[in-house]
């Protein structure tokens, strides 16, 4: 979930209510109708099922409704409290009263799988009722903490959308018990690190959400902990203290999370040893370790580039050495990008930069609506940057999104993160509003000096770089300045303030913050601001150090990576084929599965060469010229939605043809 940080002292910027703003039209409101309406109860049924899933049914047997054995995996429990903030949400914003009472009866079942002194955790719960199976606390991997973590979430969002104390008392009750566990191992210094720790953000949304001084002080007593632990290691990012964090290391998922539940503490205390941590392993992605896409993780098993080679270094889903971008085995669990998401977020709240929002932008847009299929019913856990069906190794994922996988952490994790995708639209200041992701809608602002008016955003975005803001319904008026964010891509482009005078944009002013005053003549009412930021075709190139990339190209449009699958090219394959500098591109509408976005038509060329069906390794160059082809390019986003086939976004140059 976003953050509420309202009454944080450290940050510079807070979030809207919870139901402040809505799509009203475009790619976002696309989306998350499609979340809401298809993805939501679609989980549903799949964690409702025994014989999928079997996480309800573990909540069933743990509560003593019914007889059985633990099935299904150990972080199902977290897993299924991130689908309810999806379910909350999407309840509170559509009206769906059906679906609320169904949550609530959810609730009244955790409630009851309880135990009295707050631990909840199906598998050991079971375990102690059969008297056989896990202990509680015994293994990291059991993913106890990182269960309890999503309740803490879960159950703040449901006290706000709600504002009902019951799925919050559970979550206090359960903080009590992590309480008590923080505290005996700080006296024992037996203490272990949780994995995908989703605990330090849910304690301090806890402590934001009831006002408990305890739970604040509990999160920084379990982040100081870590540097307790003995023979770490860097997939879970503690071989050294926190402090000395320079380079982001080890499993993706679990550095993300980490991270942002630092700038959440750093929110609240200032802490100023922790934020030049965060600003250390931010640029270290950034610079050396990100794809185009915005994925990260690029490693399903490696060794960590860091620390002693003799040691067991052993990573899994990790971020690897600087510049290590694979594309056919490309990782990027689709769960680090959604954590690289609440991290880059918390970031922005911290210290407003567009930086945080381009890359808020490039994930959201990219990776993470790629992970979902277009009718919202299928998904990827891995993120690939290229399909190559013929292989010859087996990759650990399925080549084509799937509905159920037995790891199903990710669909509610994208789901959760889609269906508030409007949170992301605009940030407050004390008279000031910052803009996020771009996407027509309606948003209520009240400001803190009282301002209190309707700001309405129109535009085609990210298919258009037309955006108008126009100011409707003022309840009470004063001076406003709106931060409008210039993107990372931009090139050239206008500002057309409320008084009708022209402000240009250069490449210079990419990835900033352009401020303007909303009240023209001392009235906010029927204040208009439009924005061009110009949309063009750009190839993008990789620094050298990737090796999997030189001599080739992406092709972007605005924040929108492209890609090539062989559907589009005659021949079906992708193989041998080069795009020219010196090409041009043909902007179309397409509709794919309902639909519709702008694709990119041009011409490939196809290198004639000899023979290779020997597949020999290495062979004498054949060469013969080029034939030409047309080919059109769609949104990586909308890959992987007509059947099996290859895909590339990394092309091979051709210069000056």
């Amino acid at each position: 979930m976003t953050a509420d940080t309202t009454r944080s002292k450290y940050a510079q910027v807070t979030g809207l209510p919870w139901d402040a703003v809505k799509w009203t039209d475009g790619l976002w409101n696309d989306r998350e109708n499609t979340i809401q309406s298809v993805t939501v109860p679609h989980l549903q049924q799949m964690f409702d099922s025994e014989k999928i899933s079997h996480v309800v049914e573990n909540f069933r047997i743990s509560a003593g409704e019914t007889q059985g054995q633990h099935e299904g995996s150990v972080f199902g429990d977290g897993d299924f409290y991130k689908w309810m903030e999806a379910a909350v949400y999407t309840a509170g914003r559509t009206g769906n009263t059906k679906l609320m009472e169904q949550i609530d009866t959810y609730i009244s079942l955790i409630g009851k799988a309880q135990q009295q002194d707050g631990y909840i955790s199906t598998k050991q719960i079971i375990s102690e009722k059969t008297g056989k199976g896990s202990i509680r606390m015994a293994d990291i991997n059991d993913f106890e903490i990182y269960n309890f973590g999503h309740l803490f979430t879960a159950a703040c969002l449901h006290k706000r959308v709600t504002g009902k104390n019951s799925f919050l008392d559970i979550a206090v009750k359960a903080a009590g018990y992590l309480e008590k566990m923080y505290a005996a191992a700080e006296r024992n210094g037996e203490v272990k690190t949780a994995v995908c720790p989703s605990h330090y953000m849910g304690l301090v949304e806890l402590y934001r959400t009831t006002g408990y001084t305890r739970f604040l002080a509990l999160a920084e007593r379990a982040v100081k902990l870590r540097d307790s632990v003995r023979n770490g290691t860097d997939d879970n990012q503690d071989r050294i203290p926190l402090r000395s964090h320079k380079t982001i290391a080890g499993h993706a998922v679990r550095a993300n999370y980490l991270y942002a539940g630092i700038a959440d503490l750093c929110a609240e205390t200032g802490n100023s040893e922790y934020s030049h941590v965060l600003d250390a392993v931010w640029h270290n992605l950034l610079e050396k370790k990100l794809y185009i896409t915005g994925g990260c993780g690029a490693l399903y098993n490696g060794v960590s580039p860091y620390g002693n080679f003799f040691r067991d270094q052993h990573v899994h889903q990790a971020y690897g050495y600087e510049y290590q971008l694979p594309n056919i085995t490309a990782y990027n669990e689709t769960c680090a990008n959604v954590g690289l998401v609440l991290w880059a977020y918390r970031m922005f709240l911290l210290h407003p930069a567009a930086v945080y929002f381009d890359i808020i932008e490039k994930v959201m847009l990219n990776v993470n609506l790629a992970a979902v299929s277009l009718d919202g019913r299928k998904f990827f856990y891995e993120n690939m940057l290229r399909r190559t069906p013929a292989l010859d190794y087996e990759l650990v994922w399925p080549l084509e999104r799937t509905e159920y996988i037995t790891s199903y952490c990710c669909p509610p994790n994208l789901a959760r993160t889609l269906v508030q995708s409007s949170e992301y639209a605009y940030t407050l200041g004390e008279n000031t509003i910052w803009t996020g992701l771009y996407g027509a809608s309606r948003a209520h602002i009240v400001l803190k000096n009282k301002a209190d008016f309707i700001l309405l955003q129109e535009t085609a975005y990210p298919f258009s770089g037309a955006v108008t803001f126009s100011v409707r319904n003022v309840q009470t008026s004063g001076t406003v300045y709106l931060n409008i964010r210039i993107p990372f891509w931009v090139e050239t482009g206008t500002i057309t303030l409320p008084d009708g005078s022209v402000r240009r944009l250069t490449d210079t002013d990419a990835g900033s913050y352009s401020t303007v005053q909303l009240d023209d003549k001392g009235s906010l009412h029927g204040s208009s601001v439009t924005v061009d930021f110009s949309v063009r075709v750009r190839l993008v190139t990789a620094n050298d150090m990737v090796e999997e990339d030189i001599n080739q190209a992406a092709i972007m449009r605005g924040p929108l990576v492209y890609c090539m699958e062989s559907c589009d090219v005659p021949g079906k394959t992708l193989q041998g084929l080069f795009i020219s500098t010196a090409g041009s591109w043909t902007e179309k509408t397409q509709t794919i599965s309902g639909h519709r976005f702008t694709i990119l038509e041009g011409t490939a060329y196809k290198l004639r060469s000899g023979s290779t069906k020997d597949k020999k390794l290495y062979q004498p160059l054949q060469y013969s010229g080029f034939s030409e082809l047309p080919v059109h390019l769609i949104p990586y986003y909308a890959w992987d939605n007509r059947g099996p086939g290859e895909m590339k976004i990394w092309l091979p140059l051709l210069y000056g043809r």
